[in-house]
């Protein structure tokens, strides 16, 4: 398994480079980042998967308002490539943990199977905060061809979840547009956010965000094609220290 640093973004699916741009420029713009220390072995991984190369990139950041800013690039071969994206407040914040996936086929015309972004609401009911609530639900209407099911676990998503398969350009740059709307609400709410006064409430704000990893962990199709890879020791260790790890 090779560790050698690499960054394989121009090769991406247009919408994915598009994406991660949009979102690395968002951080810049909008938060105070700092280094986030990913373990050595798992900054860039390589392994194979039926017969194809599978290469990962973690980029990670931290904030005093987040404990975790995860941007996390895969490519299989030829076929398929795969955007990942989490923030995770720190837990004496309540706020929304964001998150954005993109998987799609490998070239310019390759299309994009699935398409999903929300804020994820950690409180006890899984309600947002009324500040998000009145944002979102301020954000003009857009019309998508061909929306997706939620999965069984996904009781952790809001209600402003958007998941499709987007049926052309036009479909994939107004996806892009609400994964902006979204980062933009989130570091304008997050920048205004006090922290959490008392023990209890803490402990709740972590409870939900530990909810929501426990809840993202149960993806089988993840968790397949790590133990593929990877080996069934290392998935559960990626899943548990990196891609949803519990707040501490």
């Amino acid at each position: 398994m090779s560790t050698v640093q690499h960054s394989f973004k121009s090769q991406q699916h247009p919408l994915i480079r598009s994406l991660a741009n949009s979102i690395e420029q968002a951080w810049q713009q909008n938060l105070e980042l700092s280094p986030y220390q990913i373990p050595g072995d798992l900054g860039y991984v390589e392994g194979a998967l039926e017969g194809e190369r599978l290469m990962i990139e973690n980029r990670c950041y931290q904030t005093p308002k987040f404990r975790k800013l995860h941007l996390e690039l895969a490519q299989v071969g030829n076929t398929l490539d795969i955007l990942h994206c989490v923030m995770f407040p720190n837990p004496n914040y309540a706020l929304p943990i964001f998150g954005a996936d993109i998987v799609a086929s490998r070239g310019e015309k390759g299309a994009v199977s699935a398409a999903i972004v929300d804020l994820s609401p950690i409180s006890p009911d899984l309600s947002l905060p009324s500040a998000y609530q009145l944002a979102l639900t301020n954000l003009p209407d857009l019309q998508f061809s061909q929306p997706r099911a939620l999965p069984e676990w996904g009781n952790i998503f809001s209600n402003f979840c958007l998941f499709i398969r987007p049926a052309n350009a036009q479909e994939a740059d107004a996806f892009l547009s609400r994964v902006q709307d979204f980062l933009t609400i989130h570091c304008r709410l997050a920048d205004q956010a006090v922290p959490a006064q008392s023990e209890a409430d803490i402990a709740s704000i972590r409870s939900g965000q530990n909810h929501y990893c426990t809840m993202q962990r149960q993806n089988d199709k993840t968790r397949r094609i790590l133990e593929k890879s990877f080996g069934t020791e290392w998935a559960e260790r990626y899943l548990t220290t990196l891609l949803f790890d519990s707040a501490a």
